[in-house]
């Protein structure tokens, strides 16, 4: 381990490349195992379900009720705190430091402007209200996942980007300045004032266009902070951006659990894509693999992205989390939760008129959705 962390040290700055790596075959990254084809056929008729067969309550019938946040409303949190921003977006306050996972605040997970899937909820708080960002933390390029336009906005006040090989190349072309932005292989390390931040693999695929698929690598992110001054002990976070299930939780969890809390992709999933996103049985295994003490799914929530209902995720898992033991994190969108001490979650989406936020929250509740 101590090898590999001198190693990141030495490549970590925009200087590892695809070429040495070991998931890079000359042309494409790819995953330990084949991802399966559909075949034309297949693709086609996953296509047409996707357009005419999807649940009636793929998208909620009323907006959504969100925790809206300000900025002094970050700036006054303690440290250890967390905020679901929506789909994969979450704000952490580590090391008295903001860093924010796959950042994407724009209307729609979609190249274009006016088609694709678009939000059920505004973000709680707007791009330029966030305070100053010690990180950004990218798990792969989708668009659900990698926002140009947000990346764009938090240029000008983040210290550094961090992404995987390829990704980082992206931000590069995008106008990121090269001192920002530091792009890792599966396994690599580096430490930024303190926090250890871990690359680790996933079981995915990459791409933004028709011809550039899986020229880009995809991962999932550990985050390690040490003891604190005033007698904090370790803490341990997974982000798993998104993935199939395989073995590699296992290998992750052997390495560097137990973990306080993991955040697991618990949505978009369709029995005819599991190689790259997990139906909730997996996410609930992939948590207990990873040695996780609470599971916070994520992937959720934001965008109509599968046939199933827009809640029908949040519901399984919370019935296979209480049926195994699980602690299980639900935060409204907004809600702070503390992550030394993570108070009880409600189920929100079931009554999400009615529903009150759990006490300890930060923000207000919002009648409407705030806008962009």
């Amino acid at each position: 381990m101590g090898a590999c962390l001198s190693f990141c040290r030495r490549t970590d700055r925009a200087g590892a490349r695809r070429a040495d790596s070991p998931q890079f075959d000359g042309r494409r990254f790819r995953n330990r195992t084949a991802r399966p084809s559909l075949g034309a056929t297949g693709f086609a008729r996953l296509l047409w379900d996707f357009m005419f067969h999807k649940s009636a309550m793929s998208v909620p019938k009323t907006a959504l009720q969100i925790m809206r946040l300000t900025r002094a409303d970050l700036i006054a949190a303690p440290e250890r705190s967390l905020f679901r921003l929506g789909h994969s977006t979450v704000l952490l306050k580590l090391r008295s430091g903001f860093w924010i996972t796959d950042p994407v605040f724009a209307e729609r997970a979609s190249p274009f402007r006016s088609m694709g899937p678009r939000r059920f909820h505004a973000p709680p708080i707007s791009l330029d209200e966030l305070p100053p960002l010690k990180g950004v933390i990218l798990s792969h390029d989708h668009y659900d996942h990698l926002d140009r336009d947000a990346v764009a906005a938090l240029a000008g006040k983040t210290d550094v980007f961090l992404a995987p090989l390829g990704v980082g190349d992206r931000l590069l072309a995008w106008g990121v300045p090269p001192a920002k932005v530091r792009q890792f292989d599966w396994w690599q390390q580096t430490e930024i004032e303190g926090l250890r931040l871990a690359l680790t693999p996933s079981q995915h695929f990459s791409g933004r266009g028709v011809l550039d698929g899986d020229t880009t690598l995809w991962a999932s992110w550990v985050l390690i902070e040490p003891p604190g001054p005033s007698g904090e002990s370790e803490f341990r976070l997974f982000f798993s951006g998104d993935s199939g299930y395989f073995e590699g939780f296992k290998e992750i969890g052997r390495r560097f659990g137990p973990f306080d809390v993991t955040l697991v992709e618990n949505g978009a999933y369709n029995e005819r894509w599991r190689f790259v996103h997990m139906v909730p049985e997996e996410t609930l295994q992939a948590h207990l693999d990873l040695r996780g003490r609470r599971l916070m799914p994520i992937h959720n929530g934001t965008f109509d992205l599968a046939m199933h209902a827009w809640n029908e995720p949040l519901e399984r898992i919370t019935a296979l989390a209480a049926e195994h033991g699980v602690s299980l994190l639900t935060p409204r969108i907004g809600e702070r939760v503390d992550l030394s001490e993570p108070a009880a979650t409600l189920p929100w989406w079931r009554n999400d008129e009615t529903t009150q936020a759990a006490p300890g929250s930060v923000g207000t509740r919002a009648d409407r959705p705030q806008t962009r």
